[in-house]
């Protein structure tokens, strides 16, 4: 059964409404060797095709559109959607000054994408996301004209640390090694918080997500170590500044068909890429046609990087339902990862001396 622990300061009883009428999360397996799958998930190049087709759709169907509303009136985002690309983060450096492909080259580069992604390496120990339907091409990804997520800078790069931000890095970066803390020190890792953000990159595989609203209220339902963010559009303010929360304090409004979420009062203990407690995101969310969310979200955090910094990316629409994600803190696979850390080290050690 999905896990719905809704807590947040005075929506407690919201939260549990909104769970309850929600669609059931569970879905039966079928017995092995029973299942038919769609060639999207077994075959790239027909993932491929399919892909350029559903980013055209998606484009054509964009120019003539009118979004729904609720029976209250705000514009409808509900529904389940996906936050993965192959788009990178930052611009590469043989792309400078192009912030944007032709399509032919953008399918191409995706294609390559695909390609190196469903390759698997025998002489590697990983998980093979692909046997289970997970790699991101077996998803509705698809080709993107930008050559970088990051779209201000114009160089698509994020901005330089701040002299402050630096030497917090190397501090964190120091530490014990009979006891690998470094290893451990990822709220991921430790079932504290999901790698969903905020904000959200669409680079990793447990990226499911789920939009409901109700009169005053949008929540974002996170697959990922089921994350609820509960954003109250009542224009309330935030919370005192000495309280400080894993996923932030948000707030919303509607900005025409655009939600625009502003989060602050990061918990202090809180790393995202280095940022620190006083980090304000703007998040703003659009639907832009039936079947596409676009995503896009500025950082700014001047204890941090020199300037603010902004992303853009699509959250595809995806059928129900959200699986169960767990995760178990006394996980007893951290020992290994502890030990394979210090292995490592001492490698590395030898190879100094």
């Amino acid at each position: 059964m999905f896990k719905r622990t809704l807590v947040a300061s005075g929506a407690v009883a919201l939260a549990i409404a909104i769970a309850l009428c929600a669609p059931v999360l569970v879905r039966a397996q079928a017995p092995s060797g029973t299942a038919t799958f769609k060639a999207t998930v077994t075959d790239t190049a027909t993932a491929i095709k399919d892909a350029a087709e559903a980013a055209k759709a998606a484009a054509a169907a964009a120019s003539n559109w009118t979004p729904p509303r609720t029976p209250w009136g705000d514009p409808d985002l509900q529904g389940f959607y996906l936050s993965l690309s192959y788009t990178p983060l930052e611009r590469p450096p043989e792309l400078a000054g192009k912030a944007f492909y032709t399509e032919a080259e953008a399918l191409a580069a995706f294609k390559k994408a695909v390609e190196e992604d469903a390759e698997v390496d025998p002489r590697t120990v990983h998980y093979d996301w692909k046997e289970y339907g997970m790699d991101a091409w077996q998803s509705p990804v698809r080709p993107n004209l930008r050559t970088s997520l990051v779209v201000d800078p114009a160089d698509g790069r994020i901005p330089a640390l701040t002299p402050e931000a630096q030497k917090r890095r190397a501090a964190a970066r120091a530490r014990n090694p009979q006891v690998s803390v470094q290893t451990l020190d990822n709220l991921y890792t430790r079932c504290i918080t999901g790698n969903q953000g905020p904000p959200r990159l669409p680079f990793n595989h447990d990226s499911e997500s789920q939009i409901l609203q109700t009169p005053g209220y949008v929540v974002l339902i996170l697959q990922s170590n089921n994350d609820v963010r509960i954003i109250p559009l009542d224009g309330r303010p935030h919370l005192p500044q000495n309280v400080g929360l894993w996923l932030g304090d948000a707030r919303g409004h509607w900005e025409a068909n655009t939600l625009v979420v502003e989060t602050t009062n990061f918990h202090h203990e809180r790393n995202w890429r280095g940022s620190s407690d006083g980090m304000k995101l703007t998040e703003r969310f659009t639907l832009v046609d039936p079947k596409t969310i676009r995503y896009e979200f500025t950082v700014d955090d001047p204890a941090t990087w020199v300037r603010p910094w902004s992303v853009e990316s699509v959250l595809p629409r995806i059928e129900p339902p959200l699986y169960e994600f767990a995760c178990h803190e006394q996980n007893y696979g951290l020992m290994n990862v502890v030990k394979g850390a210090q292995v490592r080290e001492a490698e590395a050690a030898a190879r100094k001396k």
